[in-house]
């Protein structure tokens, strides 16, 4: 026989690759798999070989569209298409056929059989979008094969118009399944997938007897980090979150996006709550770890809500919808946690509009009101300053913290409004207290990152200011790390401008945002707020104690104070004191407290304050 050794060949045609099951690679475009890595190895025939040889060869194999004829250095000499050959070969030339003409001699006194017998030169990396264009350029007959090679005349086999138009069609029916069945950000399946996966596990835990478990997840204060470091930063933080739950859940589980923040994971053969409270307590614990997105480290908490099937609801539909009510318990009662569902839990989705509407409602008809919690000099023992903390009377639901309603407040653009009323309505409390002959104190109001990036903010902090008559050095901002890491030279303007106009500076939360501190150098703070997460259990825990002596040598050696958040017993606040803090803040030394009763415990002496620090000193 004539054919080339296996070994010498090197001919191929391109083949339509095995069908894989989802979830696909998300696809790459025009630029995307290459046409070498498609090919497939097949026969190659000598030119020296006889026409039965080659005529054996495309019987043997039906698949075939087209037959490379190699020289005798193994180069591209011509191709032959099935169907010219098949018809020249079998009819009208069958006694050439069964002789011993060579193939190359009746190629070239036949060249109607051979038209295409140049080699088509491509890139190596060129796509099958690229070679399609340019085979189908010069060639537009429908059933047309080429000879393909590189510039350095590599040879790569043969390019099918046929099927390479078959697998631009399979690779478009995949991007549209793509499209259709996965989040493009994050390439996890959506909600649609979701939803089809969800109904599928509920048929046949109904058939089998067994329980399905939904844990509906949201990202604590999502827009917050969106607004403020950008839709680029906020992506990768969606895609790293992502990729830290598939980490955590089971490789049986689905977990799927379905939307902006808000993630869920589908548990199939579960036994009872047991399993997806441990998969709830795993994602809690994992997201303590910081995550790193463009070169920063920030940490990020997760409210989730459990919905089990089918002791919860039989509807798919509706244990999502459960299972979300139990994530806004989550949300209004702190965040940062898991619940499982409950009957009489209210449904987030079905109460945020009515929410957004009451908050209007609460703004025009005066039912916010401020609370203040005291910080307590810890070298003196004495409170030197005041957090105003905004609380809601609710005309139906009494009063509420910022919990259950700052998110909407946010999402809304109310926040903005109402920091306007937080900050006129502190200034104004400050003025009264100091009227009543009360200890010169501090006040510090929370400004949110929408309200910050107001283009008029510095102007309306004037202001409030210059109405009140309160001394803008009783006035402290507290802004959190991602606000001020956000656009830095325009921040770094208005915060200068704030600084010019008198208003102290402080970074609230610090150390749950970014490792890097560079900015603090640059920027004119005047003090950290540690946060509560490492103050909580502190004396019980080393590693948060190094932590908290750590910040407090960083800002002394920046001329910077710190405050410890969340102290609620004895043995936290002789660590802090021993890390360093100068001041401190929590339940120990007074839960918030309304004007009037502020003002007694003032006069009272601060609740012996003083004599707790002697006790743990």
């Amino acid at each position: 026989m004539g054919s080339l050794p296996s070994e010498c060949s090197v001919g191929g045609v391109l083949r339509i690759p095995p069908r894989f099951l989802p979830p696909p690679s998300p696809p790459n475009g025009r630029n995307g798999p290459t046409m070498v890595g498609l090919l497939r190895p097949a026969p190659a025939v000598s030119r020296l070989a006889c026409c039965q040889d080659a005529h054996e060869t495309f019987l043997a194999d039906l698949s075939l569209i087209a037959l490379p004829v190699l020289d005798e250095a193994y180069a591209p000499w011509a191709i032959i298409d099935r169907h010219p050959f098949m018809e020249f070969f079998s009819r009208r030339y069958r006694r050439e056929l069964f002789g011993h003409r060579s193939l190359g001699f009746f190629l070239e006194q036949h060249p109607e059989i051979n038209p295409a017998r140049m080699p088509m030169v491509v890139e190596a990396d060129a796509s099958l979008d690229d070679v399609a264009e340019q085979l189908m350029g010069a060639h537009p007959q429908p059933m047309t094969s080429a000879l393909v090679v590189t510039r350095d005349n590599r040879y790569l086999g043969i390019a099918s118009s046929h099927e390479l138009l078959s697998e631009i069609t399979r690779r478009k029916q995949e991007e549209l399944y793509y499209l259709a069945h996965y989040d493009a950000l994050t390439g996890i399946p959506n909600r649609m997938l979701f939803t089809d996966r969800l109904n599928q596990a509920c048929r046949e835990a109904l058939r089998h007897d067994r329980e399905v478990a939904l844990l509906f997840v949201d990202v604590d204060r999502f827009k917050q980090v969106n607004d403020s470091m950008g839709h680029a930063f906020g992506d990768g933080l969606l895609c790293a979150i992502a990729q830290r739950l598939r980490e955590c859940a089971r490789e049986s589980d689905t977990v799927a996006r379905l939307g902006g923040d808000e993630f869920a994971i589908l548990m199939d053969g579960v036994r009872g709550r047991v399993d997806a409270e441990s998969l709830a307590q795993r994602l809690v614990q994992a997201m303590r770890e910081p995550i790193r997105i463009q070169e920063r480290e920030m940490r990020v908490s997760l409210s989730i809500g459990i919905a089990l099937y089918p002791q919860d609801d039989r509807d798919a539909g509706a244990l999502l919808s459960k299972a979300d009510a139990a994530m806004y318990e989550v949300k209004t009662s702190g965040r940062n946690g898991f619940r499982s569902f409950e009957p009489g839990a209210s449904s987030y989705c079905s109460e945020k509009s009515s929410l957004e509407a009451e908050l209007k409602r609460a703004l025009d008809h005066g039912e916010f009101a401020l609370c203040y919690q005291p910080q307590i000099d810890l070298a003196r023992g004495m409170p030197v300053g005041v957090e105003a903390l905004i609380r809601w009377v609710h005309p139906s639901r009494g009063l509420l913290a910022p919990g259950s309603f700052i998110e909407i407040a946010e999402e809304s653009g109310l926040i903005v409004p109402i920091g306007d009323w937080v900050l006129a309505e502190a200034c104004r409390q400050l003025q009264e207290w100091n009227r009543q002959g009360l200890p010169s104190l501090r006040m510090g109001v929370n400004i949110s990152a929408l309200q910050f990036r107001q283009p008029d903010f510095v102007k309306r902090v004037k202001q409030v200011l210059s109405d009140s008559g309160v001394d803008p050095a009783c006035v402290e901002f507290e802004l959190t790390e991602s606000m001020v890491m956000q656009k830095a030279s325009a921040v770094l303007d208005m915060l200068n401008e704030l600084k010019a106009a008198g208003v102290r500076l402080s970074l609230d939360d610090f150390g749950t945002g970014f490792s890097s501190l560079g900015y603090l150098t640059r920027f004119p703070i005047d003090r950290l707020k540690i946060d509560q997460s490492f103050v909580r259990g502190v004396d019980r825990m080393p590693v948060n104690a190094s932590i908290i002596r750590a910040i407090a040598a960083l800002a002394r050696s920046l001329s910077l104070q710190v405050v410890a958040e969340g102290v609620e017993t004895e043995a936290e606040l002789g660590v802090v004191c021993e890390c360093g803090c100068d001041e401190s803040q929590g339940y120990l030394h007074a839960r918030p407290m309304s004007p009037d009763r502020l003002a007694d415990w003032l006069r009272d002496g601060g609740n012996g304050a003083a004599d707790r620090l002697r006790q743990v000193a």
